[in-house]
């Protein structure tokens, strides 16, 4: 049963005025204005002739959940060494996919799904749109060959650039190694992502690393499943450790760099898009059951005010968007004193037998509910959900059905009490508390501060895309003609995962990019007029791009 759609209402008319932006061809005469004769483009004091980048999926050019040909051409560091091969700048070598449906597979087994695309409501799989598709980057059968220019590793994290076998296909089974960076390393395959970058002699890099370090743990909704990366520590277990000992090896050379900061993820339309009332009492599939819902809760509620917290109650109304139901592991754990009222409840046996169930069937029951809704509540504006949530939101979860039945219910009724979100409270995954997210907020904080007293003391350039993610989420940024949000989908800064940016974000951030290494080298990209126009990248990619 599915109670509640996310809907992406208007999309589909916003997305097809994406071009409503582009000047007219012909400007009134009002609207000339006398041409200033530009300086010429200089590099000032950086060496350009040899640049290398090193990353994660930010600088891979990942985007729509995938990385494939057309988005590694507009990747961020290879837009850089568009514009540095102007003043000396060599080739720049990308470890190009195979094909523009994205993904991976090993051996012939799919290991990655392709790409999203806009299905008219909404981000959906490409092969909901145009049928199954061979994904033809194989990690174990065509691996391309270096060295490579562009080290952007899809989620990686600090130390991970510094770990020998990262890039070993034989540890990808053991969860040692990442199958992107497999394809990078050849015949070194215990090389680390650093050693391929020095063994270039770079005379110039590009370092924007630690976004996974708090992504990581932010999009599996802080459930530990995946931790936050220690501040302190040595190279390979703290952030301090392992991005001093990346700039130091990087520069050791003379290298010079342009590093950037770690933007606040729960800014993201990943976090922003999911609302955390998406039950609307006006859809056929909800909004009859309100009563029935009521009246189930109506018994747990009277439960939560005896044991002295009514503020855990939850009820459902036809007149607003209702809120979901979420577990919060920072309640107080209240399974055996709900169960425990419950079982001496006189009218409770009634009640079970108003399923169904025969009266005997109470204490099991009680216990069922005890341990569904001993740390619930309904989730709140502080709340965040990752994006993934809307897919499941109102969809009976089977695995539950299977514990309930295995309980003695009957199929029906355990259905009846595996609704995601209404009757079987959104597990940790699916949503970041706002102590999760205060966790997040202090790992970027200090890893951010790091970031900048490393930079400043090896004399590197430092792009503040903290600062660049807050204006996009506050209003929006212009660049020319465009003006840019976070919205998903129609901000055209985001792509359709809501966590990567879309090329024409990848533009902008190559021109904020170019500003730095202006105010650090003396160079002169904004001056002389050669920053990038946004307005030459696309916002999407069509289904039929192959």
């Amino acid at each position: 049963m599915k109670i509640i759609k996310l809907k992406y209402i208007g999309l589909a008319v916003l997305l097809a005025c994406t071009a409503c932006n582009d000047p007219e061809d012909v400007l009134p005469e009002s609207a000339v204005v006398e041409m200033t004769e530009l300086p010429e483009l200089t590099a000032g004091s950086a060496d350009f002739s040899n640049y290398v980048s090193l990353g994660s999926s930010l600088t891979a050019g990942f985007t729509d959940g995938a990385l494939f040909i057309a988005a590694q051409e507009n990747s961020l560091p290879n837009i850089l060494s568009t514009k540095f091969a102007m003043i000396g700048g060599g080739d720049f070598t990308q470890p190009l996919t195979n094909d523009n449906f994205g993904g991976l597979a090993a051996g012939g087994d799919r290991i990655q799904n392709p790409r999203l695309v806009f299905g008219g409501a909404g981000p959906v799989g490409l092969e909901t749109v145009i049928g199954p598709v061979t994904v033809t980057t194989d990690i174990a059968l065509n691996n391309p060959s270096g060295p490579f220019n562009n080290l952007g590793v899809p989620g990686a994290k600090s130390f991970h650039l510094l770990a020998p076998g990262y890039g070993n296909l034989g540890n990808v089974s053991l969860g040692l190694a990442n199958p992107f960076f497999v394809r990078m390393t050849g015949t070194t395959p215990d090389a680390s992502v650093l050693d391929l970058a020095v063994g270039q002699s770079p005379t110039f890099f590009s370092l924007w690393i630690g976004n996974n370090d708090v992504l990581g743990y932010a999009t599996t909704g802080g459930d530990e499943t995946n931790p936050l990366t220690p501040v302190s520590g040595v190279p390979g277990v703290g952030f301090d450790g392992s991005y001093g000992a990346l700039i130091a090896t990087l520069t050791a050379g003379g290298a010079q760099g342009v590093v950037a900061n770690i933007p606040n993820v729960t800014s993201i339309p990943h976090f922003t898009t999911v609302p955390h009332n998406p039950l609307d009492p006006s859809n056929p599939d909800f909004g009859p059951l309100i009563p029935t819902l009521n009246g189930i809760f109506g018994q747990l509620n009277q439960v939560f005010a005896f044991l002295g917290v009514p503020e855990r109650s939850i009820e459902f109304t036809n007149a607003a968007a209702n809120e979901v139901v979420i577990r919060d592991e920072t309640l107080t754990d209240l399974s055996a004193q709900i169960a425990g009222v419950l079982a001496a409840s006189p009218t409770f046996p009634a009640f079970v037998e108003s399923f169904g169930l025969p009266a005997q069937a109470a204490p099991l029951v009680a216990g069922l509910l005890g341990n569904t809704y001993g740390q619930t509540r309904e989730a709140t504006a502080d709340d965040l959900f990752v994006l993934p949530s809307s897919s499941i939101i109102g969809e009976v979860n089977t695995d539950a059905v299977a514990a309930l039945v295995a309980q003695g219910l009957s199929q029906e009724l355990a259905g009846q009490f595996a609704v995601e979100g209404i009757t079987l409270p959104l597990e940790d995954k699916w949503v970041l508390l706002p102590s999760e997210q205060e966790e997040i907020a202090t790992a970027t904080e200090a890893f951010n501060t790091i970031i900048a007293a490393t930079a400043s003391q090896a004399g590197l350039a430092l792009v503040d895309a903290n600062a660049l993610l807050n204006d996009l989420a506050n209003g929006g940024l212009t660049s020319g003609e465009f003006t840019l949000t976070s919205n998903l989908v129609t901000g055209s800064a985001f792509s359709l995962d809501g966590i990567h940016p879309t090329a024409r974000g990848y533009a902008l951030l190559a021109n904020e990019f170019m500003k730095a290494i202006d105010a650090t080298y003396g160079s002169n990209f904004e001056a002389s007029g050669n920053m990038v126009n946004v307005g030459d990248y696309p916002t999407n990619y069509s289904p039929a791009l192959q």
